[in-house]
């Protein structure tokens, strides 16, 4: 049996970044799929430590919070960085992805339709600080962080390509953005899960809109 299970709704949210990075580790994980149905029972969601999903299990641990379980894996897997530095960059840089994905969810479950103009007219700033730390970094031809690649690249990776499915072409005029979704996209064993039924066949966010 895998060692990883993912309890969660049949969407990508939450956990296509945990995905995206135990595909690129080259691990299996084994997925429980939570139905909205079953999800209002009541006892799962009563079972639960903070009454949400997902809901991440490595062999007998069990971990509530999508950024715990991503600090988790990337502690597991060497993606936090080559010292206490690059963990602190890290850690800011996975801080900066959570800012700008919870202004995404708030315009999807709340003001979609009368909040999407301002929203993408307002996303070049959110997306400056990023484009800033790749200049830093190899004058942005490597990662958000030294030369390895970290839990939070795949975090921001994930809320790029989101917004690709959202609004084609809003990352056209961020040129450094496009290239470097482009370099993680061609890794091999990534490359073969985005293209995989698993990814493909998984709403965004579960929303009609994506």
């Amino acid at each position: 049996m895998p060692p990883y299970t993912i309890l969660y709704f049949p969407t990508r949210g939450r956990c296509e970044a945990m995905r995206m990075l135990l595909a690129d580790q080259g691990q299996s994980w084994k997925e429980e799929v939570v139905t909205k149905e079953s999800w209002l029972q009541g006892p799962l969601k009563a079972s639960c430590l903070y009454g949400q999903l997902p809901k991440f299990q490595d062999g007998d641990l069990t971990l509530y919070q999508s950024n715990a379980i991503l600090r988790h894996l990337g502690r597991t897997f060497g993606l936090y960085g080559k010292d206490q530095r690059e963990a602190a960059l890290v850690d800011m840089v996975n801080d900066g992805v959570e800012d700008v994905r919870r202004h995404c969810s708030r315009l999807i479950y709340r003001s979609y339709e009368e909040g999407k103009a301002k929203y993408f007219q307002e996303l070049p700033g959110h997306l400056k600080p990023f484009e800033t730390l790749l200049i830093q970094n190899q004058e942005g031809q490597a990662f958000l962080v030294g030369d390895q690649i970290s839990f939070a690249d795949y975090n921001l990776l994930d809320l790029l390509l989101n917004h690709q499915v959202l609004a084609p072409g809003c990352l056209d005029s961020h040129p450094l953005l496009l290239a470097y979704v482009a370099r993680l996209r061609a890794r091999p064993k990534l490359k073969a899960y985005l293209a995989s039924p698993e990814h493909m066949n998984r709403p965004v966010l579960g929303a009609q809109k994506i």
